[in-house]
């Protein structure tokens, strides 16, 4: 497992702290971040044919998903604001015929700092959203598996998910 010792958003005293991108240069970047929403075989039907109480659910999911990945820098303290060139949800049966959906996010700007953090943000309010529309049908719906599936740009350039 690869790691990095230092931890950029503390000072050399230990205390939060925006990073400092100035000086770093502006090089495009793309992050897309999975999540899993599993559901009882019992209703996953109901959901897959779209007999919900609330309607449809990939579109307000989908829609959910985006408005988050431009806000992720009030919701998350010390994420700089950016840019997004594009925020991309997607949601689906998850293969293999388990009861699941499978949403991913794919978020791409030009700017001096990676967008990972709007990806996994994007795809965790959409699976929230998608929980919101189904929980009348049953309470202990599970989001699960909330990762980076893989990120480019910058310094550190290329990294997948194993």
């Amino acid at each position: 497992m690869e790691s990095n010792s230092e931890l950029s958003h503390l000072d050399t005293k230990g205390r939060s702290s925006m990073v400092d991108v100035g000086d770093k240069n502006v090089t495009r970047r793309e992050a897309e971040a999975e999540v899993r929403v599993v559901f009882p075989k019992e209703i996953f039907g109901q959901i897959l044919a779209g007999e919900l109480p609330k309607g449809g659910l990939v579109e307000p999911a989908r829609i959910a998903g985006i408005q988050a990945t431009k806000r992720t820098s009030e919701l998350i303290p010390l994420c700089h604001p950016l840019n997004l060139d594009i925020a991309e949800i997607v949601v689906e049966k998850a293969p293999g015929g388990a009861p699941e959906l499978l949403v991913r996010c794919i978020c791409c700007t030009s700017g001096r700092t990676g967008v990972e953090m709007e990806a996994m943000t994007g795809a965790a309010v959409a699976a929230l959203t998608l929980y919101d529309m189904t929980k009348a049908l049953y309470k202990g719906i599970r989001i699960e598996g909330l990762r980076l599936l893989r990120k480019s740009g910058g310094k550190s350039g290329e990294w997948t998910a194993q």
